[in-house]
């Protein structure tokens, strides 16, 4: 069973940095890998993906001020987020951005708040 664990989450204040780190527990270098969020209320939807030949996609909503990197040797994607704003909120989770799904993980709460 594949497992995802996300981390580096939490409180900040608008305009601030905050970067997320996700775990898989299996090679990840074959994968187009992407971050994910999802606001209350509101489904979840993918700000970022890179693909497995180091190609990077962003949403509008995100794009100049967060970067996804990847280390397939350590099976790690990564998520830079700069001048984080509050409707920047919402649990983010790492996966696939492929036909391939890995079991969802618990995400990381991430809030952007003064």
């Amino acid at each position: 069973q594949v497992q995802v664990v996300e981390s580096g989450g939490g409180l900040v204040q608008p305009g601030e940095s905050m970067r997320l780190s996700c775990e898989v527990s299996r090679r990840i270098g074959d994968y187009n890998m992407g971050w994910y969020r999802q606001a209350p209320g509101q489904q979840r939807d993918v700000v970022a993906r890179m693909t497995s030949a180091g190609i990077r996609i962003y949403a509008d909503s995100v794009k100049g001020r967060f970067t996804i990197s990847r280390d397939n040797a350590k099976n790690m994607v990564y998520l830079q987020m700069n001048s984080l704003k509050p409707e920047d909120t919402a649990v983010y989770y790492c996966n696939t951005y492929s036909a391939t799904i890995f079991p969802w993980g618990q995400g990381t709460q991430v809030t952007v708040s003064s």
